[in-house]
């Protein structure tokens, strides 16, 4: 069987195999293999299986179910999902109430015949870079074991890359679908600010958050973000902004894109082979052009400055009546930016611009 999404969705539509077949297989390879890597917070068989069935019911009808008809897919567990309570890696949020219905680019997925298999590991909050998670356990690299996965949106690195899932959604804020792409050797996109509704998913640093998926390819990738972008009202980000300031608009065709390879500090620090296959890809798209990005070591601790006060200003509360119920290994980390000095914050965000 295809590893891709667009792969199985052809299989599935030209009915070389049935999306319940799909599903299955991909439900006994998460029995098989999770409880070693534990990617996964939840496992939803049932509601998965009927989803499935109603892609192929939907065929048999002679209906278009939608471009990704019948690809099973994850989500962090930092995105609703209705019926499940929304962790986001945390032991005080498994005391909230289940969601009642999708976040918005679950649904799309699944409008788009996607199948929704379960909910994802990851760092507590989504501040950290490993998904050590000490209230859910480490997700492991499926390459390596003893190697950790990534994060924060480790569960979703490892599920792709272990062959579970073809497909994930992750958020990322600093490098959290960057990071676990990079450790678990998969494809991950951190799209334009505002390019992908963040309704129903809880956010870490407003001001930063990105959310995104994972998978297999390239065209993966592609398919999967078209599929989710679009407008939408109930963005906590973009819902008090003008739709053409929030969602920037894609000029017409390849021929209006310009494009450059970084140097400087995007040229350091990286293994040799990396920097052959940026070549490779320069080459490949005519990318001739350096381009210099000034003041990289200032950008980075700008960010680190503003999204450590923006997290720990949504968990201020929490942080005061209850901070041993937060994961340690998160809770320095909020307390920290909790002590920022507004004027560094203004400042930090004032470079930023």
């Amino acid at each position: 069987m295809p590893a891709d999404a667009l792969g199985i969705a052809a299989d599935i539509r030209a009915r070389r195999v049935t999306a319940r077949e799909v599903t299955a297989r991909a439900l006994e390879r998460i029995r098989a293999r999770d409880r070693s890597l534990n990617c996964f917070t939840a496992v939803l068989p049932e509601s998965a299986l009927r989803d499935a069935e109603s892609v192929d019911a939907s065929l048999a009808a002679g209906r278009e179910p939608g471009p990704l008809a019948g690809v099973p897919f994850a989500v962090k567990n930092l995105f609703d999902v209705a019926g499940l309570t929304t962790l986001a890696g945390s032991k005080i949020n498994a005391e909230r109430p289940q969601a009642t219905c999708d976040a918005t680019v679950v649904a799309r997925l699944r409008g788009a015949g996607a199948v929704l298999l379960g909910a994802l590991n990851m760092d507590e909050y989504a501040f950290g870079f490993t998904t050590e998670n000490s209230h859910y356990g480490p997700t492991r690299n499926p390459h390596d074991p003893a190697r950790v996965s990534g994060g924060s949106s480790g569960g979703s690195g490892a599920a792709v890359a272990a062959g579970l899932v073809p497909l994930a959604l992750g958020s990322d804020t600093n490098g959290s679908i960057r990071v676990p792409a990079a450790l678990c050797g998969i494809f991950g996109l951190k799209p334009t600010y505002g390019r992908l509704s963040r309704a129903g998913a809880a956010l870490f640093g407003i001001s930063f958050d990105h959310v995104g998926p994972l998978t297999t390819s390239v065209r993966d990738l592609a398919t999967a973000y078209d599929v989710m972008q679009g407008p939408d009202a109930a963005d906590p980000v973009c819902a008090d902004r003008p739709t053409e300031a929030c969602l920037p608009r894609l000029e017409e065709g390849i021929g209006d894109l310009r494009m450059a390879v970084a140097d400087g500090h995007f040229a350091s620090r990286g293994e040799p082979e990396v920097f052959a296959a940026v070549e490779r890809v320069a080459k490949a798209l005519g990318a001739v052009r350096r381009v210099t990005i000034p003041e990289n070591d200032r950008a980075r601790a700008a960010a680190t400055v503003i999204t450590a006060s923006e997290g720990a200003s949504l968990h201020m509360d929490d942080l005061k009546s209850r901070p041993l119920d937060f994961d340690p290994m998160t809770r320095d980390r909020f307390l920290a930016g909790a002590l920022v000095p507004a004027a560094l914050y203004v400042r930090a965000q004032r470079f930023r611009a």
